[in-house]
C-alpha cells in the first residue's frame, strides 16, 4: 500500500480553508505548546491497537495530537485529521520531530473517505476517534464552547462553518429550540427554556456565552452540582457540528478502510454518543440478524468486524485525578475480520 502522494496534504476547500506549515526538526517540549491537550485514555488506546513500525493508523480528531504522538513514538505513520485550523497549526508544530511518519489534512472526519483517498492511501492498521472537545477549546473564550468565561456565542469546531451557536439561538423557532435542547442535551426543561430565550431575544439578540447562561439559569432551576446552562450548551454544540450525523456516517464508513485485523477505536463523552457506537459496533459483529416476521435468523451481511472491549473501557481513578475531564470517557475497540 502506498504512503501518499506526499508527507502533507493541504486542503484549501476540504473543511473551510487555511494551510498548515511543513514540518522541520525541531527542539522543543511539546508540553510547553499553547494547544497541549492531555490525551484521554492514553495507556488503553495504545494497548489495544498495538502501533508498530510498519503499521499506518488514521487519528480522525487530531486535537492536540497527543494520541498521534503516542502512536508515532512506538514507530507506526499516522494519517491525522482535524477541522479545527487552530489543532492543525498546533498539533503539527508538535509533531515536527515524525515529519516523515505524519501526514496532517483538514476536514471533517465523517468526510476521510474522499480526503484520504487523495493521499493514495487506501487501508489502515488502525482508525482512532476522540469525539470529545478539546482542554484549549474549552479554555478558549473566543471559541464560545463554555460558559465559565464570557465570550462570543460560536460553538463551532470549524471556525469557517456558516452556522455559530449564536445563529441557532437567535433565528430558530420555539419548537426547533426545544428540539435541539431535548434530543441533544436530553434536558428536562427544553420548552421552558426555549420560551426564555425567545422572550430575551426580542428585546436584545443573544450574542455570549454568559448572556445564554444567565437566561438559562433563569428559567431552568439547579439540579446537584451541575450548572443549569451545562446540557443547553452540550446539545447547541451538537447541534452547530452536527456531530452525531458526522458520527454515524464516520462509523458507517471506517470498517471498510481497516486491514483485515486492523482496529477501530472510539472514545466518547456522553451517552448519546456512546449509544451510537455501541449499537453500531453490535451490529456490524453480529454473524446473524433476526427480526419476529422471519422464520429463522439471517446471515448478516455488514459483519465485517468482532468486538474486542465487551464492555466499555473508562479512565482510572489515576487519570480522573490527574484530568477530571476524562471521567466521562468511554472507549470502545472493534477488530477487522479477516476478508
Amino acid at each position: 500500500m502506498p504512503w501518499g502522494r506526499g508527507t502533507l496534504v493541504t486542503r484549501p476547500g476540504g473543511g473551510g480553508g487555511g494551510t498548515v506549515p511543513e514540518p522541520e526538526p525541531p527542539e522543543f517540549s511539546s508540553r510547553n505548546l499553547p494547544f497541549y491537550h492531555a490525551p484521554v485514555l492514553l495507556a488503553e488506546v495504545i494497548d489495544l491497537l498495538r502501533p508498530a513500525p510498519g503499521k499506518l493508523f488514521f487519528d480522525g480528531t487530531l486535537g492536540g495530537g497527543g494520541h498521534s504522538e503516542a502512536l508515532l513514538q512506538h514507530g507506526a505513520r499516522v494519517v491525522a485529521m482535524d477541522q479545527d485550523a487552530n489543532a492543525l497549526k498546533h498539533a503539527t508544530e508538535r509533531l515536527k520531530p515524525f515529519a516523515a511518519q505524519f501526514c496532517a489534512l483538514r476536514g471533517n472526519f465523517r468526510r476521510f473517505p474522499q480526503i484520504v483517498e487523495e493521499t493514495g492511501v487506501s487501508g489502515f492498521d488502525g482508525m482512532l476517534v476522540d469525539i470529545g472537545v478539546s482542554s484549549h477549546q474549552l479554555d478558549d473564550a473566543i471559541r464560545g464552547f463554555s460558559f465559565m468565561r464570557d465570550g462570543p456565542l460560536d460553538l463551532r469546531m470549524d471556525t469557517d462553518a456558516p452556522r455559530s451557536a449564536t445563529d441557532i439561538v437567535n433565528q430558530a423557532e420555539e419548537a426547533e429550540l426545544v428540539r435541539i435542547f431535548f434530543e441533544y442535551g436530553e434536558e428536562p426543561n427544553a420548552r421552558r427554556i426555549a420560551r426564555a430565550i425567545l422572550k430575551a431575544r426580542a428585546s436584545r439578540p443573544i450574542k455570549t456565552t454568559l448572556q445564554l447562561a444567565e437566561i438559562v439559569s433563569a428559567a431552568s432551576p439547579k439540579r446537584g452540582k451541575r450548572h443549569p446552562a451545562t446540557l443547553v450548551f452540550q446539545a447547541l454544540r451538537i447541534a452547530v457540528n452536527d456531530e452525531l450525523a458526522a458520527l454515524h456516517d464516520f462509523l458507517a464508513a471506517a470498517p471498510r478502510w481497516l486491514k483485515p485485523g486492523g482496529r477501530l477505536a472510539v472514545i466518547s463523552f456522553h451517552s448519546l454518543e456512546d449509544r451510537i457506537v455501541k449499537q453500531t459496533l453490535q451490529h456490524l459483529s453480529a454473524p446473524f440478524i433476526d427480526r419476529p416476521e422471519w422464520p429463522e435468523a439471517r446471515k448478516n451481511p455488514d459483519c465485517l468486524l468482532k468486538l474486542i472491549t465487551r464492555k466499555p473501557v473508562q479512565a482510572n481513578p489515576e487519570e480522573i485525578e490527574l484530568n477530571p475531564r476524562a471521567r466521562s470517557a468511554v472507549l470502545r475497540v472493534a477488530e477487522r475480520l479477516p476478508s
